[in-house]
């Protein structure tokens, strides 16, 4: 009696793998974000200002949206390394040491990564509330230490009139004029886009969502999960920390606000808004809030955070995804539609 081996699955056909697949290729849509990015440049010169800070919000929004979207570390102290960042830099620039922007910004990051994995391997033996709590002490010491040392930090002063040498030697930093801003910022945004990108879909960046998932499950096929995630946070305060130094570059000025549960608070709502664990989220999310409290703070200038609160609870309340998962939802169920149509019209008579 003959055996027959049993025949392997055809992923080719399966709808599942392939969307596995090609899951890191480039979409079509993608670049246009960064084209409705240089069209501001050129469209609105009079708000490059305003557009630099909504940049570096993204960038923001990206740092925690590895940490929280991808491998579900719930913090609400991000601003801790954020602000980390912009002191390095402020307090580098005003005492004279180092004033060279880029290489700033690897300082920064280098000083906001460090804090990132010793709060970390302490941090992240907690879980839920109590990591929660312990996320928002962190940042609260740090902004009572960047307080109490004001003969270094400026106090509740902060540091002002930094002196940024031009990006290159060629192109000067203006606080009235932010074209050099906003060029540089775009510049720094891509690439740790590009960074963050690669990282999410490699081989790590999957495993980071199987720990969010099911954590019990990524310890029984013997993940590292605590060393994945210390790593994560590190990487994520890095890139925080590079958008704080941006903050303090653009605008030659740092203070206790870095540091605040407020800046905090408003990263967070940014990438509920757009939709965290998407990667784009982050863009939808800091442009609706940045564009929304710009016109609701003219309109009303004594409640405009109602609208935004409104606003929110909706988004929490019939749209878990964020703005990014309205639009998936919506995809998703016009392709069902379309695929049970070309059912019928190939079915028998």
């Amino acid at each position: 009696m003959s055996m027959q081996a049993p025949t392997a699955p055809n992923i080719g056909t399966n709808p599942a793998a392939l969307a596995l697949a090609k899951r890191h290729r480039l979409r079509w849509w993608e670049p246009l974000p960064w084209l409705l990015a240089i069209g501001f440049y050129f469209a609105f010169p009079r708000y490059l200002g305003f557009g630099t800070e909504m940049l570096i919000t993204i960038l923001f929004a990206i740092s925690l949206d590895l940490a929280l979207g991808y491998a579900g570390i719930i913090t609400l102290g991000h601003a801790a390394f954020f602000g980390a960042g912009a002191y390095t830099v402020g307090m580098l620039a005003k005492h004279g040491i180092w004033t060279e922007p880029i290489t700033g910004l690897l300082l920064a990051a280098g000083v906001a990564g460090l804090i990132g994995l010793a709060s970390g391997l302490v941090l992240l033996r907690t879980t839920g509330l109590t990591l929660l709590m312990l996320t928002i002490c962190t940042m609260g010491l740090l902004e009572e230490l960047a307080n109490m040392g004001a003969d270094y930090t400026g106090g509740f002063d902060g540091l002002d009139s930094l002196p940024i040498q031009p990006v290159f030697g060629l192109f000067e930093f203006d606080v009235l004029y932010s074209t050099t801003q906003y060029l540089y910022v775009l510049g720094v945004l891509l690439v740790c886009f590009v960074f963050v990108r690669t990282l999410v879909y490699s081989p790590f960046g999957h495993s980071l969502t199987g720990i969010r998932e099911n954590t019990l499950r990524m310890h029984a096929v013997g993940a590292p999960v605590r060393r994945r995630l210390v790593v994560c946070y590190t990487i994520s305060a890095a890139l925080a920390g590079i958008a704080g130094a941006l903050w303090a570059q653009a605008n030659a000025y740092v203070n206790l606000s870095v540091l605040g549960i407020d800046r905090a608070a408003t990263v967070l709502i940014v990438l509920v808004l757009g939709g965290y664990g998407r990667l784009y989220g982050a863009f939808v999310g800091a442009v609706v809030y940045m564009v929304l409290a710009h016109f609701l703070s003219r309109l009303y200038p004594s409640a405009w955070q109602l609208g935004l609160g409104l606003m929110l609870v909706a988004i929490a309340l019939f749209a878990r995804g964020g703005i990014l998962g309205i639009g998936a939802t919506l995809l998703r169920g016009r392709t069902e539609e379309s695929g049970k149509g070309d059912v019928k019209g190939h079915g028998a008579p």
